[in-house]
């Protein structure tokens, strides 16, 4: 097994909030930590229909790291688009 689907197999394992949060903290650092929270920040934005280019200028993040994003919830079967779908109201697609 690679080392990256054990870490897969170890996320989708965890159940319990603190634990998850232990392990981000033992797994990465905190710059790390920042640009997922960041990334994760941004699909939401795209999600809810904010202008890129105000994204990019309110995050400090090129257009090409933006651009990704709103490519992968135009794909139908993005998870990202499903799980923001069950987060917020299907209008803003």
């Amino acid at each position: 097994m690679d080392n990256l689907q054990e870490i897969i197999d170890i996320f989708a394992e965890t159940t319990d909030k603190k634990e998850m949060r232990k392990l981000f903290d033992e797994l990465f650092t905190a710059s790390e930590e920042k640009d997922l929270a960041k990334r994760w920040y941004i699909m939401k934005e795209l999600y809810k229909g904010t202008p890129q280019r105000h994204i990019a200028q309110d995050m400090e993040v090129s257009l090409c790291k933006i651009t990704r994003g709103s490519r992968i919830l135009k794909d139908e079967e993005s998870v990202f688009r499903k799980i923001l779908g069950n987060m917020f109201d299907e209008t803003h697609l």
